[in-house]
């Protein structure tokens, strides 16, 4: 009867270690599946190289909403990473142990923040911000909504990923490598360039390419001050409509028009692929990582 036991918690584990897989898996299928009726009829360049979306006319371009979502994520992984490097390092190296206690549960409830709690300081405070502030610096009208603010909120929300990842990379490099350089004459920074960082590079690659996946597919922050308009950004000052905020905003409304639920399904479909390469890519610097770190 132990053996029967064992047997069935063994398979019962095996089954839910394979399970995030498979449904992984199966969202793709039923995607793709769902894609496949407006994939038959439309071609690659009329569906990701035109700009024109308007469903009622059967016109389904949906570059807008690409470098929509490129544009907001650029944005953010500019002003998230070098912040988020720098505090990672000077938590690291620097930080006292006390300001380092204290500042990893604030950066812990940064993580559990809701996106829409984002959304709504982003409404309040960063669009009135860069609409009143910011953008007459360059003498440029802009509303707030625009590219900028998604941006802007979006770093923050990704602050916690890069941080916590290059925390975890810098504690790996052995502290012998440090106290060696420092032993040779270098001061601090330099050990810290010459020695941490390129000891730890696979790792803050992964850290960034995590972030970069995080702010891809985040939607409801974005959608709340980005301005959801379906044109082509032409600066950060701009509105934009990512892919998220597409599929938020419109699925479940106007599904009797011919292709149309199709056509979100096939913009789910790319935020799933584009998310997954990704979190591989991420998979593959953070294992080469830990290799080098043994």
């Amino acid at each position: 009867m132990r053996l029967f036991k064992d047997y069935i918690a063994r398979k019962v584990m095996v089954f839910l270690t394979v399970m995030p897989g498979l449904l992984v898996f199966l969202m793709f299928v039923g995607l793709f599946q769902k894609s496949k009726a407006i994939l038959a009829v439309k071609s690659f360049s009329e569906l990701f190289l035109h700009s024109s979306w308007h469903p009622f006319s059967g016109e389904f371009g949906l570059l807008p909403f690409l470098m929509g979502t490129l544009w907001v994520t650029m944005v953010a992984m500019v002003l998230a990473v070098p912040i988020s490097l720098l505090t990672a390092i000077y938590l690291s190296e620097y930080a006292p142990k006390l300001v380092r206690e204290f500042t990893k549960p604030i950066v812990d409830l940064l993580a559990g923040i809701p996106s829409v709690v984002y959304g709504v300081w982003g409404v309040l405070l960063i669009v009135p911000l860069i609409g009143r502030h910011v953008a007459p610096v360059f003498g440029i009208y802009s509303s707030g909504y625009c590219v900028l603010s998604g941006g802007v909120v979006l770093a923050v929300m990704i602050f916690p990923t890069i941080i916590h990842v290059s925390l975890e990379v810098f504690s790996s490099v052995e502290y012998g490598l440090r106290e060696t350089s420092l032993s040779l004459g270098a001061t601090k920074w330099e050990t810290v360039k010459h020695v941490v960082l390129r000891k730890g590079l696979q790792g803050i690659i992964a850290a960034v390419v995590l972030g970069l996946s995080r702010a891809f597919g985040e939607t409801m922050a974005v959608l709340m001050v980005v301005g959801n308009v379906p044109k082509l950004p032409k600066s950060i000052f701009d509105a934009a409509y990512p892919l998220p905020a597409l599929l938020a905003n419109n699925y479940g409304e106007m599904m009797s028009v011919p292709l149309y639920d199709s056509a979100l399904m096939l913009a789910a479909l790319i935020l799933l692929i584009v998310v997954l390469f990704f979190n591989i890519l991420a998979r593959f610097f953070l294992v080469r990582a830990e290799r080098k770190a043994e």
